[in-house]
């Protein structure tokens, strides 16, 4: 131990000048989901194969569950691996947790369950069904040595500053033909191959609902702004990644299946905040209200 020097100076005790060194910002562990090439083999590895395919391949594996044309690995890229873009090896440790969504404590499968509502627009698996279990095993396996109930680092969209103007569908729609037309296609609504999603629409009766997280104009400028365009991450700016996620955010989707029969009361009760287009006005329409 240091032993600590006092001085009198004109008759007064002068304690130690103590130096108080800034306390370092504690970073989240990192973390590497197993290579594919670890994949357990025996029935719990089948399970665990079952479950990346429903992942990647949602709307085969997955057929007469989902509603739209959209793949779990549409919005949870690199099949559920990569860092920044809501990766499953983070999520799964982190339940069970409270969700203010459905505002009860969720179990991952309950979790998983949201996703079959509102991303996928589709029936709700029970939570003892074969899919829930194969997505359950396939994300448990991902987060193979994770500690549970921690923040890994790359859980989630990262976080993105505040536009420095409002976001603009106007602008949003020039960022749009310019950086994501060529996949998602001039009308938003994706590209297919022999019947299957190769890119995801991003509006339209194909889409997520209305009650989806991408529905966020927050969550979708997060999304794109860490992980899009494809191939080009890292070229949109700021302020392009909130127009653009406004911009695809103000067409219309299938409606959210918490519907209350008023797109008003729907919105007072669901979407009463500023980044939700529901219930708002553009180009005259009138966003969660039937088109014909």
């Amino acid at each position: 131990m240091h032993q600590a020097r006092y001085a009198l100076v004109a008759g007064l005790l002068v304690l130690p000048t103590i130096s108080l060194a800034a306390t370092p910002t504690v970073q989240p562990p990192a973390f590497e989901p197993p290579p594919r090439s670890a994949m357990p083999a025996g029935p719990f590895g089948a399970a665990v194969k079952l479950g990346e395919n429903i992942f990647r391949h949602t709307t085969v594996y997955a057929k007469g569950i989902v509603g739209n044309a959209q793949n779990c690995s549409n919005c949870h890229l690199d099949a559920g691996r990569l860092a920044g873009s809501s990766p499953m090896w983070a999520a799964y440790p982190a339940y069970p947790a409270y969700r203010s969504k459905n505002r009860k404590v969720n179990n991952f499968g309950m979790r998983l369950q949201g996703c079959f509502r509102f991303s996928e627009n589709g029936k709700v698996p029970s939570l003892g069904s074969k899919m829930i279990i194969a997505l359950e095993a396939y994300s448990y396996w991902l987060a193979t040595g994770a500690p549970t109930g921690a923040e890994l680092r790359g859980r989630g969209y990262p976080p993105l500053a505040a536009p420095s103007q409002p976001p603009s569908y106007a602008a949003g729609q020039v960022v749009y033909q310019a950086n994501c037309a060529l996949c998602h296609g001039a009308d938003g609504q994706g590209q297919y191959v022999r019947g299957q999603t190769v890119f995801p629409p991003l509006w339209g009766a194909k889409s997520f609902n209305w009650g989806a997280g991408m529905g966020s104009v927050k969550n979708a400028a997060e999304f794109v702004h860490a992980n899009m365009p494809f191939g080009a991450v890292g070229t949109l700016s700021v302020q392009q990644a909130w127009d653009v996620a406004q911009f695809m955010d103000s067409h219309e989707r299938p409606q959210d299946p918490r519907f209350t029969g008023s797109v008003a009361a729907t919105r007072a009760r669901f979407h009463d905040n500023k980044y939700s287009m529901y219930g708002k006005v553009v180009n005259g329409h009138l966003l969660g209200s039937p088109t014909h």
